[in-house]
């Protein structure tokens, strides 16, 4: 359904200096599942969506690799082709505190409206209200937000809202970056269902959930990959990657995080030291290492290879499966 390969995609500043955010990330995805992409502030996860939808425009640049949707490669594309056929139909994207992107003097209806004008121009009104009055009712949003302007609703109501108008054409692919953030456990917990309902319905055919916070994504997604400094540095299924992670990386990221799941939540909660390296220069070899308790000489020398296991699950270190249990 959807195949990433050997992804590459850069910043380049003021000063003319490259920021290397996503480098050589690939990941496959099937129908009717969904991934989530978990890692520290700054280690890529945001750009890596933006990058994910083919759009590019500076500062962020693409590099290489290929973006794979329904046998269509997207990556090479004019941006003004994907905005007219790709954006919103195939793959559509919920940004960070996407709640505040709505024009406080417009009723929501006329968000819509735009969505589904830039691809059916000649839908009337009374088409277009009719198709978001079904949407928002199948997905527990009463139809009178239809009317009402952004400021007079909650912040877990214009959440929700914008989810289900990013979603108003179906697309196969949903990306969404931190929608839950910065929402009380209530809203949350709406905003989660209401994203599972959209699997379940089918409107959506894959979703790729971002945050930095492994347990949530438990709830949430069928798999799981860490990313760190650019690259995905572990991946698995949900269970796994919470309950047994493998690359050092991983296992400091769930030490570092209160998780109240039944034999997990006794652990003693440990900080990860130092910080991610800077991705203008990005250090050879493992990018973990200068942080890894673990870490060896070779570890800053040599490059390290993705292993895949037999059960499926891939990680990126110099380290052996069975040494890394030893630790």
């Amino acid at each position: 359904m959807l195949e990433v390969q050997d992804l590459r995609t850069k910043y380049v500043t003021r000063f003319r200096e490259n920021v290397y955010a996503v480098d050589g990330v690939s990941l496959k995805i099937k129908e009717g599942k969904s991934i989530g992409i978990a890692g520290e502030s700054g280690c890529g996860k945001s750009t890596l969506a933006l990058s994910l939808m083919g759009y590019y425009f500076p500062p962020l640049h693409y590099i290489s690799g290929d973006i794979i949707i329904d046998g269509k490669n997207i990556s090479k594309l004019k941006p003004d082709t994907i905005r007219k056929r790709i954006l919103g139909k195939e793959i559509a994207y919920i940004p960070q505190a996407a709640m505040n992107a709505l024009n406080p003097t417009q009723k929501i209806i006329r968000f819509i409206e735009d969505v589904i004008h830039a691809h059916h121009p000649d839908a009337t009104k009374k088409d277009i209200y009719d198709i978001a009055c079904e949407r928002f009712e199948i997905l527990g949003l009463p139809r009178s937000v239809l009317e009402k302007h952004a400021v007079e609703l909650s912040g877990g109501m214009k959440q929700r809202t914008v989810i289900a108008i990013s979603t108003i054409l179906s697309p196969k692919v949903l990306i969404a970056d931190e929608p839950s953030s910065a929402l009380d456990v209530t809203s949350q917990k709406m905003v989660i269902k209401m994203l599972r309902e959209l699997m379940e319905k089918e409107y959506i055919k894959v979703m790729i959930f971002i945050t930095h916070e492994l347990p949530l994504l438990y709830n949430v997604t069928d798999d799981i990959l860490v990313m760190y400094a650019g690259q995905i540095v572990e991946s698995g299924t949900a269970k796994q990657m919470v309950f047994d992670p493998l690359h050092p990386y991983s296992k400091g990221l769930m030490g570092s995080i209160i998780v109240p799941e039944e034999g997990v939540r006794d652990h003693q909660l440990t900080a990860i030291p130092g910080t991610p390296p800077s991705l203008k220069n990005p250090p050879k070899g493992c990018r973990f290492a200068p942080r890894c308790p673990y870490a060896a000489p070779v570890c800053s020398s040599m490059e390290v290879p993705d292993i895949e296991l037999p059960n499926g699950r891939h990680y990126r270190c110099l380290m052996s499966e069975r040494k890394i249990r030893e630790v």
